[in-house]
């Protein structure tokens, strides 16, 4: 139950009890201020936590949970929560959303179990990212939980794409980092401290350890807690839904915490040993294997099909009457067909290819869907040329189609190689942007608008557009001018061009 200390300046939860038995409390006003590291192994009782201070403090504050497994839906039996899947809406939708629940002060539950881990990333990257973009009227205070935090700001590139490490990891840090002053306070939890970048961890004041057994995650636990090195194996003797404790929202001493129960579960069930079921030997055989001992019907035999390799399944949706010409001619137990594809010359080649991208370009969602894709496509339509192969590996593909959104379909032009020395200066998913505000500079063409720079950049939110341009300014790619009238132009000092203000 929630405590008003003094005169109700500052109101405290209980989340649990000290080695003497005595309440521990989290100052929630205090914690808005100074957000909450979680970390524990897989079983220390990190969910158990988190489900302990969301239900304490749900009347207190509006809550927003990033729950990439599903464990929090729950809250919505005994609170207002309201659960999102995030597997049902596309980005502009969940962006929408972000900006809905700020504005109404909705306590939600962002869940992405449905997702794989890449879609996981950019869904709560979207969302928080419009969280953190809400107008300054709606700036309310806010607790995100965040579980699993590592997947979502990793210390190292893992198996996702470069593009959803840093949309994910540029949320997380927004939130850590700059939060606080739009009413956003960050409560993570990870499983290990070293998986999780270190710039978002180092934005907590409060800490809560649990049981960890590596080495270099004793260590750092233990200097969070401002323990000494030989005092770390403490925390690998914790039991399971015990903590250890510090911060200003907390106690200004590390302190013990038995974390108290919860009145809602999780939906996993109980993991507690179960007796094994009384069926004899016989009976269970038959449970397993009666359908695979029924006779099987005879039938006349005939001859196995061959199995279709993906070439020749993609040559046949690409010229199906040959193909089955050529098949019919060579009876059933032939080796693929002899169609015969084209090996046009590099001139050819290069106008096949560019055919493809501005094809794909025409497309309307083409900007917004995943690079492997992209590629896929890309490749169905060069097999459509009857080519016997894809003319660009992938990551020459992803590199050839940020310069076609930028508008450079022929690199190869001459006029357009002081254009990539610049921005090869830029980070990969910048290129279109960058090139988009070239051309424009180059053409002496009003600047693009915001909806053109996230239409090449891939999103459709107006802050992460902002903050695209001022990092392109900070590594010195462009220069702004803004004048008093909101009229923006964008030079670009390596080409000594300037776009016209619009």
């Amino acid at each position: 139950m929630p405590y008003r200390q003094g005169l109700g300046v500052h109101t405290s939860i209980e989340i649990g009890t000290d080695a003497a038995g005595k309440p521990v409390l989290i100052d929630v006003e205090e914690l808005l201020a100074t957000r909450l590291l979680v970390q524990g192994n897989s079983g220390s009782g990190k969910s158990h936590l988190l489900r302990r201070m969301l239900e304490e403090s749900a009347s207190l504050v509006q809550q927003i949970i990033i729950d990439p497994e599903g464990d929090f839906a729950t809250l919505a039996d005994a609170h207002n929560h309201m659960v999102v899947d995030g597997g049902d809406y596309n980005e502009r939708e969940i962006a929408t959303i972000g900006a809905r629940v700020r504005e109404h002060r909705a306590s939600i539950v962002l869940n992405l179990e449905s997702l794989e881990l890449e879609a996981q990333m950019m869904c709560a990257a979207g969302f928080l990212n419009a969280l953190f973009d809400a107008p300054r009227d709606h700036w309310y205070p806010a607790l995100v939980v965040v579980d699993e935090a590592q997947m979502f700001a990793p210390a190292v590139a893992g198996d996702v794409s470069d593009i959803a490490r840093r949309t994910s990891l540029g949320a997380m840090t927004n939130l850590m980092c700059r939060g606080r002053k739009r009413g956003l306070a960050g409560a993570i939890a990870t499983q290990r401290l070293a998986k999780l970048a270190k710039n978002v961890a180092a934005e907590a004041s409060n800490f809560l350890m649990g049981r960890t057994f590596l080495d270099i995650d004793m260590a750092r636990a233990a200097d969070l807690l401002g323990m000494e090195r030989r005092q770390a194996e403490t925390i690998r003797d914790l039991e399971r839904g015990c903590f250890l404790g510090l911060g200003p929202a907390i106690s200004r001493r590390p302190v013990s915490v038995k974390i108290g129960p919860t009145r809602t579960s999780t939906r996993m069930g109980t993991h507690s040993l179960m007796p094994m079921p009384d069926a004899e030997p016989d009976n269970m055989r038959t449970m397993l294997f009666a359908e695979m001992e029924a006779e099987p019907v005879a039938v006349s035999p005939e001859p196995k099909p061959r199995a279709l390799e993906a070439d020749e399944v993609l040559r046949r949706i690409a010229e199906p009457d040959a193909v089955q010409a050529v098949s019919m001619k060579a009876g059933p137990d032939s080796g693929p067909s002899a169609v015969e594809w084209n090996t046009p010359d590099p001139e050819a080649l290069e106008d096949i290819i560019v055919s493809a991208l501005q094809e794909m370009l025409a497309e309307r969602d083409c900007a917004f869907q995943a690079d492997s894709t992209l590629y896929q496509d890309f490749t169905v339509r060069c097999r459509m040329q009857r080519l016997s192969g894809a003319p660009l590996d992938l990551a020459a593909f992803r590199k050839r189609f940020a310069l076609a959104k930028g508008g450079i379909l022929n690199p190869a032009e001459p006029r357009w190689q002081n254009v990539l020395e610049e921005v090869a200066r830029l980070p990969e998913d910048m290129a279109a942007p960058f090139l988009l505000i070239a051309r424009a500079a180059i053409d002496e063409s009003p600047c693009p608008d915001d909806d053109a720079l996230g239409q090449a950049y891939g999103t459709s939110s107006p802050g992460r557009v902002r903050r695209l341009i001022e990092y392109m300014e900070k590594q010195g790619a462009v220069v702004v001018r803004e004048d008093f009238g909101g009229r923006r132009s964008i030079g670009i000092p390596g080409l000594g061009v300037s776009t016209l203000s619009s």
